[in-house]
């Protein structure tokens, strides 16, 4: 099948009018517009862009991960095709470890598999290895120390799927299990933490490379104490940003992609099961979070509870605050690919990756969107 005459957003992060050829679920072929023959679709000038990668979501459809239930994945690998993203990171909670065992045996026959939308393509683990000062919507008494064997177990249970542990640095034994898990194909994040810069940067230099959900449940970024933010800016491969327009607001997403440039910034939904749902009460991790009006706030507390936005409304968002388009792009496909050791197969369009984008008109709206080729 040939994608004609669109603008096509190639790997060098730019667009130019190009038709797009697929095979059997493989990118064979990109080339100026009209010189491919063969079977084709004519999207007519509208954006051909990388199918989005979602690296920290927990659920939708009423849906969570962590609810270990083969159909509840099914729902929602569905819900996140229809919504534009291609690939996810099955993101956990702090739970306790049968729980969590249960979630990665449950999750582990669908990495790499096709056919129910989007491929669910690593495991996010947040927590249970942070600090309960700074838990957020993470239940404390589920939160424990860095522990290595635990860690070991989980990630035999998901077929050595997980790509991103998330710690607070501050935590006794992070910098031994850092060391241990270096090992590992995974990366560290920081998350969920009181660490101020020193300690940060301390985590940074032993090993650690990304940030999960930046600004959120961690010190503020000061100018004589510039915490985890200003370590991250020095240290960090990768950060995350919510940019559901109730994280973060739309000057500190202008501020933090002038800070840290296109190439680190990853953009998150950190969805929950009330996301695609109507307002009411959810559970999230063992507690009950309330949904009104496009936020979510944990009943008890009222801290905010995830987010109810898919990675499309994040992307939409951050071009409405003002992100260049092809920059908003970037931190929605080809970083967070990287961020999860994905990207020699999905990320950005180039030949011999997977078949998987969508076709946007000029509104940002999805037209189609197609993975492994087929349309969905």
């Amino acid at each position: 099948m040939i994608v004609r005459n669109g603008l096509v957003f190639g790997a060098d992060f730019k667009f130019e009018k190009y038709d797009l050829e697929c095979n059997n679920g493989i990118i064979t072929d990109i080339a100026p517009t009209g010189s491919l023959s063969g079977e084709a679709v004519d999207v007519c000038g509208a954006y051909v862009v990388p199918g989005f990668v979602d690296i920290h979501t927990h659920g939708c459809v009423n849906c969570d991960f962590s609810d270990a239930d083969s159909k509840g994945i099914e729902k929602m690998l569905s819900y996140y095709g229809k919504n534009g993203v291609t690939s996810v990171a099955a993101t956990t909670m702090s739970l306790d470890e049968e729980t969590l065992c249960r979630v990665m045996q449950i999750a582990a026959p669908y990495f790499g598999k096709k056919g129910y939308g989007a491929v669910l393509r690593a495991v996010n683990m947040e927590g249970p290895f942070l600090n309960k000062a700074r838990c957020g919507a993470q239940k404390p008494e589920n939160i424990i120390a860095p522990d290595t064997a635990f860690f070991e177990r989980l990630y035999d249970l998901s077929g050595g799927n997980i790509r991103l542990i998330d710690l607070a640095p501050e935590m006794q034994g992070t910098l031994e299990f850092i060391r241990h898990v270096k090992a590992f194909p995974v990366s560290v994040s920081l998350a969920h933490t009181s660490a101020d810069y020193e300690c940060a940067a301390a985590v940074f230099k032993a090993g650690a490379c990304h940030v999960t959900h930046m600004f959120n449940a961690m010190p503020a970024f000061g100018h004589r104490e510039p915490g985890v933010i200003g370590a991250a800016f020095d240290h960090a491969d990768f950060a995350e940003i919510i940019c559901d327009g109730v994280h973060l607001h739309p000057s500190v997403v202008r501020a933090v992609f002038a800070m840290f440039g296109k190439d680190r910034l990853c953009l998150v939904s950190d969805s929950i099961r009330a996301t695609g749902m109507p307002d009411g009460e959810y559970e999230l991790g063992g507690q009950i979070a309330i949904l009104k009006d496009g936020r979510s706030n944990l009943a008890v507390g009222g801290a905010i509870a995830g987010s109810a936005a898919n990675l499309l409304n994040c992307f939409r968002n951050a071009v409405k605050f003002g992100i260049p388009l092809e920059t908003a792009l970037q931190s929605a496909t080809i970083n967070p690919a990287r961020a999860i050791s994905a990207d020699s197969a999905v990320g950005s369009l180039e030949i011999g990756k997977a078949a998987d984008f969508l076709v946007l008109n000029s509104d940002l709206e999805i037209i189609n969107t197609y993975i492994g080729g087929e349309r969905f």
